[in-house]
């Protein structure tokens, strides 16, 4: 009997050590992920802020709200993500309360700040192809730069208040653990969150983007339907600047069907917990929470695929040809006209 007592003792210690060195490894392999994941959003999007803040000639009004985008996913890339990361793995808030106010805070704020920056793009590109005369002659650096500090104000303003009036702190646990840092919305407050930060927001970016498809396809039509009955590179060349406009406005607008693949289906599941009382797995919660800031990686990756400056940019800052004399002013124009 003490043999067996004995016995069941010691796999009941091994179980437990297995699991344990099974977490350990989970978390290992975690923490390696999140480090990834960090450095390909805080490397990309520092690229894309040296590249449009040095060089001269990516200094358009369309670049300053690309260069606040950058700025903000740069931000949850060296401050959101290493915290999310430990409180996934971990289980476990161990900042203390004030810390998750600031924590909060800055999340975010640097989320609605991305919201209103691609609402800012959407509306820039616009302007841009469906009228560029206008565009050309009110829409310039000084007005995008103005719109980019509404953006960010504005944002800061709305998350202090949304924080000071519901319920923010956290969660007690074994031996002072703190389990969670969360914020609880009252019923009023996730209606007014879900309009200001969702429904509006994606509801005048599609209506845009829409508009200018329609556009778009009605100048590609006629710019093939010139091309075959007038061979003139006169007429050719008066519509390579509408070309670009609208390579530009196809390439945000991947950015923008990006972000929406990343933050709806965090949305949906705030809107099933909120209104239909149904309370996803922390699992699945923490998935979605993850797929959302996910979004601050990919744009360099999209930027890289689909604009040629960020690819020549980045073999200047490689190369450390960005330290010549006179590299700011570095022609970035391919022999289309295109940036």
């Amino acid at each position: 009997i003490t043999d067996g007592k004995v016995w069941n003792g010691n796999t009941s210690g091994s179980t437990s050590l297995e699991k344990k060195n099974q977490i350990t490894t989970i978390s290992v392999f975690v923490y390696l992920f999140s480090a990834c994941f960090v450095i390909l959003t805080v490397s990309g999007n520092l690229i894309v802020i040296i590249s449009i803040s040095h060089f001269k000639q990516l200094h358009t009004p369309s670049n300053v709200l690309v260069l606040s985008l950058a700025v903000a996913d740069f931000f949850i890339g060296i401050f959101s993500f290493p915290f999310l990361a430990i409180k996934t793995i971990e289980n476990c808030w161990n900042f203390g309360d004030i810390f998750c106010f600031v924590y909060n805070l800055i999340g975010l704020s640097l989320t609605s700040v991305s919201i209103s920056n691609l609402v800012f793009i959407a509306v820039d590109r616009y302007f841009a192809v469906c009228d560029p005369l206008l565009y050309s002659t009110k829409i310039t650096v000084y007005v995008a730069s103005v719109f980019t500090a509404i953006s960010w104000l504005f944002s800061l303003l709305y998350t202090l208040i949304i924080l000071n009036l519901n319920e923010i702190g956290t969660l007690g646990g074994d031996e002072g653990c703190r389990n969670d840092c969360f914020v609880i919305f009252s019923a009023n407050f996730v209606i007014i969150d879900l309009l200001v930060t969702f429904i509006m927001p994606y509801s005048l970016m599609i209506s845009l983007y829409l508009n200018i498809f329609i556009v778009a396809r009605r100048h590609a039509r006629a710019i093939r339907s010139m091309e075959q009955n007038q061979n003139c590179m006169v007429g050719i060349k008066k519509n390579i600047s509408t070309k670009s406009e609208r390579k530009a406005a196809k390439t945000l607008g991947i950015v923008m069907a990006v972000f929406v693949f990343c933050w709806v289906p965090y949305y949906i599941c705030y809107l099933i917990d909120s209104f239909l009382n149904i309370s996803a797995p922390a699992v699945v919660k923490n998935v979605l929470v993850w797929l959302a800031y996910f979004n601050s990686s990919l744009n360099p990756v999209i930027y890289a695929f689909f604009y040629p400056w960020f690819q020549k940019s980045l073999k200047l800052i490689v190369t450390c040809e960005i330290f010549a004399p006179a590299s700011s002013l570095i022609n970035f124009r391919s022999p289309y006209g295109f940036i």
